[in-house]
């Protein structure tokens, strides 16, 4: 039996306990609130949890990339939205898995639905909407968002599919009232929208809502027809930290090793860097950023007191306390999402017992 003591550093471990735990919080969630499960694939990458989600009863995958759909695709998931504003000069890619799966594709321009209509195929296509992050989408109360919906219900090749938003600016609230408020902003923006199209004749065939913090604390999802989170399946340090789970659920960790600890120095270095934790960061209540809060190697990992990684170069992170050359630890990082993008495999484990290693299938 392999265990975790014979794992070579820097790895990433996969908790399958909590995995499945989260797993069926979630789905359990979405058929509480009367509505679809749509999982963002791009925080595991990962068929193996794909096929898990799908056992579970999702109703198909999002993806962030191209390279997502296809490998997906080519594995028998033959429903994905494709949630990024279409790239135009990807659309002979995007056309050629859409020919054998069916594809949800994101527009918030005219000129990308200008572009699409082109093609003459009837592909399915969705109007992102802006419901308060400000990253992409149309402004709900914009005559854009009004001439997108007529052009796609007049479109004689289109298929209308509905509207989709994300409430990223969730990651930004420092309560649960905020956060909640948040989750009904998303909702309400959506469902208010729908209800004018309709009114004014244009058919919205459906309304796709979700962020793992939205969804993890929303209270009523009336006038919604999918939610689409992604971080549940791992959770992380900012989930914790925003009140979407607590850090027992947290189910990723980076297995690290100390390789220096010189005398007097009051800190030392571990070799994962950012190249394994990324480069996200958390605000410290006391003073500085945290990028990952330090567990001890065992699992469950207590955490080591007091201890976080403080900084980080490309190969190298510091611990803010001095620990013992060759002592192993986990870290349990700020954003689980970019963490898994930086390896090729998940090391998966119950406890101790190494299960097997997952292919994390990352890539453009």
């Amino acid at each position: 039996m392999t265990t975790l003591s014979q794992i070579s550093t820097p790895a990433l471990i996969l908790d399958l306990d909590r995995v499945e735990t989260n797993l069926r919080r979630m789905q359990d969630r979405a058929t509480s609130l009367g509505v679809e499960l749509r999982p963002h694939i791009k925080t595991h990458k990962c068929l193996e949890i794909a096929q898990m989600q799908r056992d579970l009863g999702c109703s198909g995958l999002t993806v962030s990339t191209l390279y997502e759909a296809r490998v997906f695709s080519e594995r028998g998931f033959d429903d994905l939205t494709w949630a990024f504003p279409v790239i135009l000069n990807r659309l002979e890619e995007a056309l050629q898995l859409a020919h054998g799966v069916d594809l949800g594709l994101l527009v918030d321009s005219k000129e990308a639905v200008a572009a699409l209509e082109e093609t003459r195929e009837p592909l399915r296509v969705w109007i992102k909407v802006d419901s308060g992050y400000h990253r992409a989408g149309v402004d709900p109360e914009s005559p854009l968002a009004r001439e997108l919906a007529e052009r796609l219900r007049d479109s004689t090749t289109l298929r209308f599919a509905g509207l989709l938003t994300h409430a990223g600016h969730a990651y930004n609230t420092r309560s649960m009232k905020e956060l909640a408020a948040v989750a009904e902003q998303e909702r309400s923006t959506l469902v208010n929208l729908a209800e004018l199209l309709r009114s004014s004749g244009i058919g919205v065939p459906a309304v796709s809502v979700g962020s793992t913090p939205t969804m993890s604390v929303v209270e009523d999802l009336g006038g919604v027809d999918e939610m689409r989170p992604g971080n549940y399946v791992f959770f992380d340090l900012m989930q914790a930290r925003l009140g979407s789970c607590s850090i027992d659920d947290c189910a990723v960790t980076v297995l690290a090793s100390v390789v220096s600890s010189q005398p007097g120095a009051g800190h030392c270095v571990i070799d994962a860097g950012a190249l394994a934790l990324s480069k996200d960061g958390l605000p410290k209540v006391d003073d500085g950023t945290s990028f990952g809060e330090v567990l001890d190697a065992g699992l469950p990992g207590p955490p080591i007191d007091a201890t976080r990684v403080r900084s980080l170069s490309q190969e190298h992170g510091i611990l803010d306390r001095a620990l013992e050359v060759g002592r192993r630890v986990r870290v349990l990082p700020v954003h689980s999402c970019l963490t898994a993008a930086c390896f090729d495999e998940y090391v998966v484990v119950r406890g101790d017992r190494v299960l097997d290693r997952w292919k994390i299938w990352r890539g453009r």
